[in-house]
C-alpha cells in the first residue's frame, strides 16, 4: 500500500483550498474594493485593530467565528499532507514541542492585553495574526532544525549550529517585538532584562540536553522554550513595576493564589491521574512496537475493522495506553484550563466573555440564577466536551500515514481550549 497515496477526502480539501485561494486572487484582481471593503475589513481587520486598540477586547462575531475554524480544519487536513510527504516526526516529542508553541501564544497575547507592544506591532498578537504569525517563527526554527541536521558532519556540529542560527533567531525576535517597548513605556526592566537572558540560556539547555531528538522537534522546542522563559519575565515585571494601559488604567490587584490553584493546579491534578491510569499499558504497547491507536503498516483501515484483531496489542492495549500520551494531556489540560479560568473569571471577578457561541451558554447558564453570571454552565459543558474526545480518541483507530491528521487535530483542539484557557489565568494574574 501506498503511504503517499491520497484518499477521497484529502483530495476534496486541497480542491477546496486551491479554489479558496483562487476566488482570492480573482478578488485581489478584479474586485479589490469588494473583497476589502465589504468582507475582510468588516469581520476581519477591524476587529483585529479595534482588539489592539484603546478599546480593547474586540468580540467575535459568528460570521468570523465560522471563517476562523473553518481555515483551522482546512489547513489542518492539507498540512497534514505535506507534513506526512516531507515525514515530519509524529512522536510525542514533536507533541510536546508543539504544546509549549500553544503555549508561546497566550503568554505573548497577555501582554498585549497589557499594552506592553508598540502601536501597530501589537496586531499582530490579536487572534488569529498571533498564531499565523508564531507559525512563521516556529517554521523557520524547524526549518532551522532541518538545515543544521544536514549540513553538520557530527553530533556536535550540529548542536553548534542550531546554538547560533536558533539564537540569533530569538535575538532577532527580542529586538524586533521587545525592545521598542523597552524605549516606549514607562516600564523597569530588571525583570524583563533577566528573564531575556534566562530565556537564552533555556534555549541552550534544551539544545544541549535534547541530542537524541529529532532535528525539527529539537529546535522548535528550544526556541518556544525560550520564548516562554522570556515572556514570563515580562510578566513578572508587570507585577514589579505596573505600567497603565492605553485606557489609562491601572492593572488590578487581584489574589494570585485562587486562579493558579483553580485554574491550573486542579486540571493539572486531574490530567496526571488520567496519565497514570493509561502509563502500563503505554509502555507495553511500545514494548511491542506499536503506537497507541495505530493499526500496523501496510493494512487499511476497513481490512483491520473487518478482522478479528480482538488479541493483538493495538487493540488490547490502545484504549488506556492513549491516555499516558502527551496528546490527550495537552488537549484535557488545556480544555479544563479553559473552562475553569472562564468560569472564575467571569462569575468571580467580572470578566466578561467575547465568543458568541460561548456567551450564549454562559447567558443560558445566567438565566438559572444558581452560580455567579452563569459561566459555571460553560465550564460543565467544557468538561463534557473534553470527556466525550477523550473517549473518542481511546476508540479511534488509523492508519499510519494518518498519524500526522491525529496530531494536527490535537494542536487545533488545545489552540481553542489550551491557549485562551492560559491566556485567561494570565490575565487574572496579572489584572489586566
Amino acid at each position: 500500500m501506498d503511504e503517499e497515496e491520497l484518499s477521497i477526502f484529502e483530495r476534496a480539501s486541497i480542491w477546496l483550498a486551491g479554489i479558496t485561494l483562487t476566488l482570492l486572487v480573482i478578488g485581489v484582481v478584479f474586485k479589490p474594493d469588494f473583497l476589502w471593503d465589504d468582507l475582510i475589513s468588516p469581520y476581519i481587520w477591524q476587529p483585529i485593530v479595534k482588539d489592539a486598540s484603546v478599546a480593547g477586547d474586540s468580540g467575535y462575531t459568528l460570521v468570523n467565528t465560522f471563517i476562523y475554524i473553518s481555515l483551522m480544519f482546512l489547513s489542518v487536513i492539507t498540512l497534514q499532507i505535506l507534513f506526512r510527504r516531507w515525514r515530519l516526526p509524529t512522536d510525542d516529542r514533536m507533541v510536546w514541542a508543539l504544546i509549549a508553541w500553544v503555549c508561546v501564544a497566550p503568554i505573548l497575547r497577555v501582554l498585549e492585553d497589557a499594552d506592553m507592544f508598540a502601536s501597530g506591532v501589537d496586531n499582530l498578537f490579536i487572534s488569529p495574526l498571533i498564531h499565523i504569525h508564531l507559525a512563521g517563527w516556529l517554521i523557520l526554527s524547524g526549518f532551522l532544525g532541518y538545515i543544521s541536521n544536514k549540513t553538520g558532519k557530527t553530533e556536535n556540529e550540529v548542536t553548534q549550529m542550531l546554538m547560533a542560527t536558533l539564537g540569533l533567531t530569538y535575538v532577532l525576535f527580542v529586538g524586533l517585538l521587545y525592545q521598542p517597548s523597552w524605549r516606549s513605556l514607562e516600564m523597569g526592566t530588571t525583570f524583563a532584562l533577566i528573564g531575556t537572558y534566562l530565556g537564552l540560556f533555556a534555549l541552550f539547555f534544551i539544545l544541549h540536553n535534547t541530542w537524541n531528538w529529532h532535528p525539527v522537534s529539537r529546535a522548535m522546542m528550544a526556541l518556544a522554550s525560550a520564548l516562554i522563559v522570556s515572556g514570563l519575565g515580562h510578566w513578572a515585571q508587570l507585577l514589579a513595576t505596573p505600567w497603565a494601559q492605553e485606557s489609562g488604567v491601572m492593572p488590578k490587584e487581584n489574589p494570585l493564589f485562587l486562579p493558579v490553584f483553580v485554574v491550573i493546579v486542579i486540571p493539572l491534578i486531574i490530567t496526571w491521574a488520567v496519565y497514570r491510569r493509561g502509563l502500563d499499558d503505554l509502555r507495553q504497547i511500545r514494548l511491542c512496537g506499536y503506537e497507541p491507536g495505530v493499526i500496523p503498516p501496510g493494512i487499511r483501515l476497513k481490512e483491520w475493522e473487518d478482522g478479528d484483531n480482538s488479541d493483538h496489542p493495538v487493540e488490547q492495549l490502545s484504549n488506556k495506553a492513549i491516555l499516558a500520551t502527551p496528546m490527550v494531556a495537552g488537549m484535557l489540560f488545556g480544555q479544563l484550563c479553559d473552562g475553569l479560568a472562564t468560569m472564575v473569571g467571569i462569575d468571580w471577578f467580572g470578566y466578561t466573555e467575547k465568543h458568541p457561541v460561548s456567551d450564549m451558554v454562559i447567558s443560558f447558564g445566567d438565566s438559572f440564577g444558581l452560580l455567579g453570571e452563569g459561566a459555571w454552565l460553560f465550564t460543565l459543558v467544557k468538561i463534557a466536551l473534553i470527556s466525550t474526545i477523550v473517549y473518542l480518541f481511546s476508540q479511534l483507530r488509523v492508519e499510519s500515514k494518518h498519524q500526522h491528521m491525529r496530531v494536527l487535530i490535537v494542536l487545533a483542539v488545545m489552540i481553542v481550549g489550551m491557549a485562551p484557557g492560559l491566556r485567561d489565568v494570565g490575565r487574572l494574574i496579572l489584572g489586566v
